[in-house]
């Protein structure tokens, strides 16, 4: 009677998986195909290599194209270094106490907070108080902000993946601590960390609000980016298009081929990310 009640609960639970699954993957589809069909048509090199005309009503997408990479650049500049450094300490530095607990819950608790949020923080600190303005650095430094957060854990994760036997290992061969951190215990969790940084990247790349109110402007003609300048980017070039441009039945199509470059870029990241990852474990076996 147990059996046929626990054969009973586990297919229960195996069918709830599958079942929710499978309807997260078909409005997945349905959304991908959706774009694809409305967007695939404005895709030309024409559209991906001359700037916004007209009011954004003809030409293409060059200038926000330019700006999503430079604005991510920046963040990969600002969040990796700090974010891996401070992984780092925490899983090879810091004691296990009452404190290091307490940093680890504020970084995970920071992982969860809206991004707007971040947008809002980007405003008060980087536009207002350090006097940045509404510019590319403002916004790159804010999507930074966002960014360490999900890089300081998911660096930590890959360094605590890493047995302590292999540090050991290599201090008892009179490696010091910091030669055996940066010659055993980071190369074996680089795999980890580069597919951590990279999904971040590209959670970064798709952010519309924290650049919202730190430097994405509705309309630039000039492909010339300076650091200290407003600047383009999809995310919000799409959401400028679909929500408050004066002819939006005018410019859906080229709503739609924005949004389908975006998920092309995101998906490359992605793509880059598990490829990374394959690759080390291939060349570690």
């Amino acid at each position: 009677m147990q059996l046929n009640k626990f054969k009973l609960s586990s297919i229960l639970e195996w069918g709830t998986l599958v079942g929710t699954t499978l309807i997260v993957c078909f409005f997945l589809v349905v959304i991908i195909l959706e774009i694809v069909t409305k967007g695939v048509g404005s895709l030309s090199w024409e559209f991906i290599s001359s700037v916004p005309k007209e009011g954004m009503t003809k030409g293409g997408i060059l200038t926000p194209i330019i700006g999503t990479v430079l604005i991510t650049l920046i963040t990969a500049l600002f969040s990796i270094p700090f974010g891996v450094c401070c992984a780092i300490y925490l899983n090879e530095y810091a004691e296990n106490n009452g404190l290091t607990r307490i940093i680890r819950a504020a970084i995970r608790n920071l992982s969860g907070v809206p991004s707007i949020i971040y947008g809002l923080f980007g405003l008060a600190l980087f536009v207002q108080t350090l006097q940045l303005g509404t510019s590319l650095l403002a916004a790159g430094l804010t999507l930074g902000l966002l960014s360490l957060p999900y890089i300081i854990t998911t660096t930590e994760e890959a360094l605590m993946q890493i047995p302590n036997s292999t540090r050991e290992a290599a201090l008892a061969v009179g490696a010091t601590k910091f030669e055996t951190i940066k010659d055993v215990v980071i190369p074996s969790a680089v795999p980890g960390i580069l597919t951590g940084v990279v999904l971040t990247l590209s959670r970064a790349a798709g952010e519309t609000a924290p650049i919202l109110f730190t430097g994405a402007a509705f309309y630039i003609s000039d492909t010339n980016g300076y650091l200290n300048q407003e600047f383009m980017a999809l995310p919000y070039h799409l959401y400028m298009l679909s929500t408050q441009h004066q002819s939006i039945d005018e410019v859906r199509p080229i709503a739609y081929g924005t949004a389908l470059v975006l998920i092309i870029v995101v998906f490359l990241l992605n793509l880059s990310a598990f490829y990374i990852r394959y690759k080390f474990r291939k060349n570690e076996n």
